[in-house]
Formats: structure tokens, sequence, C-alpha cells
């Protein structure tokens, strides 16, 4: 057996240690998560309640009910049901998991508040680990797609395809679908239609400070300018048009990122850069030969293996201050990924306007 990728969970202000194990005839890696604090310590608590969850005492003991997405049950279940029996036997509490696939609460019972208790801890360490392996499956954006914006970056394909189409790499297959032009501002793993909802209200709260910034109005974009990526404009991968708003603030940039503050603070993303990098992806080796992959702009979320790079510099050189357009943005959306609504965008799960 051999122990990798040893590392520490923060959850509630407790330090917890979690190895991932990994054994030849495994079809899963299993994770072992531990305690980091004086095992004294969680008894010495015996009259509070869990942080987030209400203990009641019931008749025969205790009892706790935690919301956990059913995406997320097999992890604590394990494989034979390992996990969850040595849960209990540790603890000596009782876990009960609605069948695979339904939603529902886990209820955790006990004859002490404290075991209960420790049991709700480890069992959110649990949660709390695996979620973050969990693949994206929505994003907050800014809309790029109105119809000038979308004329522009057609002419912009037609026009690179006819002059650079020689150079390495570089074929219609590449290109963003106009229709799903976009700016990413952060992604999101909502797991069930609860928790979609309370994205949707999250964002709906972050309407006011929006509209303070925005001063009930829409922002005048202008998209103008192409950069890449990496460091090497002969070996690109992703394309990208830079937009600013017209009258040179930094109302946008002030807008996202608050938006990801918002949602890191509510739990419901996880932070991967210091400020938001406004980018709307007009190029991008994903796409090559496989018009169902869509750019959502998540850092190593997608697979990247195989990718063909392409030569960009005459690109650059030729358009390196093509202007796409200007258009009023007068919303932000939460985006449903791999989706398509009526107009060719993304889903929308939810909105807040600007105006």
């Amino acid at each position: 057996m051999d122990v990798l990728r040893p590392a520490l969970i923060n959850i509630n202000g407790r330090i917890y240690r979690r190895n991932v194990i990994k054994e030849e005839n495994y079809e899963e890696e299993e994770e072992e998560v531990s305690y980091m604090g004086t095992p004294e310590s969680e008894y010495l608590e015996e009259d509070e309640a869990c942080d987030t969850n209400f203990i009641e005492q019931t008749e025969k003991g205790y009892r706790c009910a935690i919301e956990v997405p059913s995406v997320l049950y097999k992890y604590i279940i394990g494989k034979k049901g390992e996990t969850r029996k040595r849960l209990e036997f540790d603890t000596k509490t009782s876990i009960n998991i609605p069948k695979q696939g339904v939603e529902g609460e886990i209820v955790i019972t006990g004859s002490h508040k404290a075991a209960v208790s420790s049991a709700v801890t480890r069992v959110e360490v649990l949660v709390e680990s695996f979620r973050k392996k969990q693949p994206f499956t929505h994003f907050l954006s800014f809309p790029l797609n109105d119809p000038k914006i979308q004329e522009g970056f057609l002419i912009f394909k037609e026009e690179v395809l006819q002059q650079c189409s020689q150079d390495h790499g570089v074929e219609g297959s590449i290109f963003q679908n106009p229709a799903k032009l976009h700016l990413t501002i952060g992604t999101l793993a909502l797991l069930n239609e609860t928790e979609v909802r309370k994205a949707c209200e999250h964002l709906q709260q972050c309407q006011n400070f929006i509209r303070d910034i925005t001063e009930r109005n829409p922002l005048t974009l202008e998209v103008m300018g192409i950069e890449y990526m990496n460091d090497d404009p002969a070996m690109v991968d992703i394309l990208y048009a830079k937009v600013n708003v017209k009258d040179k603030s930094d109302k946008l940039q002030v807008i996202a990122d608050r938006l990801v503050e918002h949602f890191v603070s509510a739990g419901l993303m996880v932070r991967e850069w210091d400020r938001v990098k406004l980018h709307g992806t007009v190029m991008n080796t994903l796409f090559r030969k496989d018009s169902t992959v869509e750019d959502a702009g998540g850092p190593g979320r997608q697979t990247m293996s195989e990718r063909e790079a392409f030569d960009a510099r005459n690109i650059l050189k030729k358009f390196g201050a093509y202007r796409f357009g200007e258009f009023g943005l007068n919303t932000v959306l939460l985006s449903q990924r791999y989706s398509t609504d009526c107009t060719g965008y993304y889903t929308s799960a939810g909105s807040a306007s600007f105006s």
C-alpha cells in the first residue's frame, strides 16, 4: 500500500489530515481522514451543537441530519460499505444514508451528543474533501454574444482563415462558437438543485452592489485587441479578445472580483486567482475537431492531453489591434456548463442585472 498526497484540511477551524491511499486492486482511490487535534477535545464540547448542524435530543439519544448531495454518498459509504462501518465503529453512532440518486439527508444517531458531533464532523471532512474533486457544473459569466460582437467575430474568423490558415494548427474548428462568446468570472460545482437555488439566491444578493457600481446603467464595453495565454506565440492553446469598459474605468473588474469574493465566502466557489482575469476566448485548441467541447474558462478542469497548439505569430501581427465592436452589458449570468438555450448561449440558471 502506497500513501500519496498527504494534505491538511481546515473544517470549521479544525485541522484534519487527509491521506489518499491507492491499492493495486482498487478501482477508486480511498481517503483516510483523521482529526489532528487532541482526542479529548471533541468530548470537551459536550454541550455544543455542530457549527452548522443542530443536534437534537431524542428518546433514544441524539440525532443530527446533514444535507449532502447524493453524488457524494458513495464516498461516505466507501468500497463495500467499509468507510461507513469504520465511522460508525469509531464514533459509536449509526449513519443512515439515502439510496444512491435520491436527494435527502444523512441522519446520524447515537447515545451521546459528543459522539454524534464527532461523526458529523468526520462526515463533513469527507464531503469537503471529495467535493473539491467534482468537475464544475456552472460558471458565472458576462455574455459577449451581442449581435454586433458576433458579427465582428465572424469577420475576424473569416479573415484569419483567409490569411493565416497556412500557419501550423490554424483551422476552423478551434474558433469559439460566436453565440457562446463570454467572459468567465468563476466556476462552481453545484451538485443538486438545492445548491443551484442557493447560488441563484446569492447572485440576486449581489445585484445591490452591482447596481451601486454601475449606477443602475449598462456598462458600455469595447472588445478590441487579442492576446495569448502562454509564453510562446508560436505554440498557443488559447487566444482571447481583450475587453474593457469604454470610459476606461475598472467597474467591470471590480464587479467580477466582488462576485468571486461573495461566492467564495458563501462556500460556493474556490478562489483560483487573486483577481479575475477577464478574457473572451476566441480560439482554443480544446475545440479542435470536436464541436461538443466548449470553453467555460475553468483552468485545469478539462482534459488537456493531446492538445495541438497553433502558431499565432501572424495572427497577432495582423490582427493584434482588431476591433470586434462595442455593446452595452447589462447582466451577469449563472450559466450551466455543456448546455445551450434558444439563443445559442449557455442555459442560464439565474441572473443579476446592472440596471
